[in-house]
């Protein structure tokens, strides 16, 4: 998330009653658990919603005052990047959600060159539509195995950068792994916020 769609976003979430996006996923430190979907694959996710209400929209400054679900209260200046921002009305709910997870792919003796690539992805709406965003950052990482302890079921990943040490919580997953496989690791990251009339459910 790296365009400044992203200060309407972050505000947003900034009303949130707990700091629902304050730390990325780590399934390396202990933040997430890793769930096997196959032999040799695993899955980490976190998904958050909050939803906060328009108190206030000055179009000759082009703010937005938000009301969040603790009551705190916030005005935002809102670019140009930001589409059909007459269409805001007070009462409508600005709804932010929120995605981060991991997907990990053990490759027996790969011989891929390690790397890690990111790509970024925005939408926006069309002219006419209630205004709203979608943003995703994603990163795709090559490691090598290069040591394991079954004590601590611990796997050792270099990657192009560095070296990272990754807990399999499942045993029959970690004895799939040997030193000289590879991993793949896809992160994805994901933020939509959309404005939405008050009287539609949610």
């Amino acid at each position: 998330m790296r365009s400044n769609v992203c200060t309407l976003i972050l505000a947003a979430a900034s009303l949130a009653p707990s700091a629902l996006l304050a730390e990325p996923l780590n399934p390396a430190a202990g933040g997430a658990t890793i769930v096997a979907t196959a032999p040799g694959k695993g899955v980490a996710e976190r998904a958050a919603q909050i939803t906060a209400s328009v108190e206030a929209v000055d179009s000759a400054k082009r703010t937005v005052t938000l009301k969040g679900p603790a009551g705190d209260i916030v005005t935002l200046p809102v670019g140009p990047e930001v589409q059909n921002f007459d269409q805001i009305r007070v009462g409508d709910l600005v709804v932010v959600r929120y995605l981060d997870s991991l997907a990990l792919e053990l490759k027996k003796r790969g011989t891929a060159k390690r790397e890690r690539t990111e790509r970024d992805v925005t939408e926006r709406a069309r002219p006419g539509e209630r205004p709203a965003a979608v943003e995703a950052h994603e990163v795709h990482v090559v490691a090598d195995v290069i040591a394991l302890d079954p004590q601590t079921q611990t796997v050792t990943l270099r990657g192009p950068t560095r070296v990272v040490d990754l807990r399999v919580h499942d045993p029959e997953q970690f004895e799939l792994v040997a030193v000289g496989d590879q991993v793949e690791a896809t992160y994805t990251e994901a933020v939509a916020i959309s404005v939405e009339p008050a009287d539609e459910p949610q």
